[in-house]
């Protein structure tokens, strides 16, 4: 029985993240990139008439500390899906109820961000001249090899996911941890997420509100 169960759960993740991966086909086989890039640009121009134009900064502040730019990155490539995953899988092991809502949440803000993927690309910092891919110049790792952009959509800044499905596990940790510091720790996990993405050119600073956003309505609506 829980074999069968175990089956359904990853069959449920692998349709999850096929559906990706179509999108992710259909856009790069319709000119996205060159549309991507150009909401980028224009994404670019909204943030500087809001105030919110602040990339550039962080990164160069990061870049001062290649020690810390190579956590930056490897928080990025692994840490954060990492830590929802391991999570998801804590929580099914042990039965715990919880695991079904955010189990849930995780679905509906992965789901919830396709119809953007599709229909508005946009292109990360990191491929606009005034930024830098900090995971190709600092630890050697290029997202745009042949092989790793088979697996992942190199034009899906807005919304982040990594915001999102930060935003569904640290409410997930939140109410479920007994300690004031541990949940004091969740709360602060978005917001460094933010930090991260932002550092390392693979996100605006909107693609963090919108993926912020998406991740509190699914964990809301599961």
């Amino acid at each position: 029985m829980r074999h069968g169960r175990l089956a359904r759960e990853v069959a449920l993740g692998l349709g999850v993240y096929g559906i990706y991966l179509l999108v992710r086909r259909h856009v790069l086989a319709t000119r996205g990139r060159e549309r991507a890039h150009r909401a980028a640009e224009r994404l670019v121009a909204v943030e500087k008439r809001l105030g919110l134009d602040g990339e550039g900064a962080v990164q160069r502040a990061a870049l001062r500390a290649p020690r810390l730019l190579h956590g930056l990155n490897a928080g990025y490539a692994v840490f954060n899906v990492g830590l929802t995953v391991c999570w998801l899988a804590s929580l099914y092991r042990s039965g715990d109820p919880a695991y079904g809502r955010l189990r849930r949440a995780c679905v509906l803000a992965h789901l919830g961000a396709q119809p953007v993927f599709l229909l508005a690309p946009v292109s990360p910092p990191r491929t606009l001249p005034r930024f830098v891919d900090t995971l190709a110049e600092g630890s050697g790792i290029d997202l745009e090899h042949p092989l790793l952009v088979r697996f992942y959509n190199p034009v899906a800044a807005m919304p982040s996911l990594h915001l999102a499905f930060a935003m569904v596990t640290a409410s997930a940790a939140t109410e479920h941890a007994s300690s004031r510091t541990v949940r004091s720790l969740a709360r602060a996990y978005p917001p460094v997420v933010a930090a991260v993405v932002i550092a390392t050119g693979n996100h605006f600073t909107l693609d963090c509100v919108a993926g912020a956003a998406l991740g509190a309505v699914a964990w809301r609506v599961a």
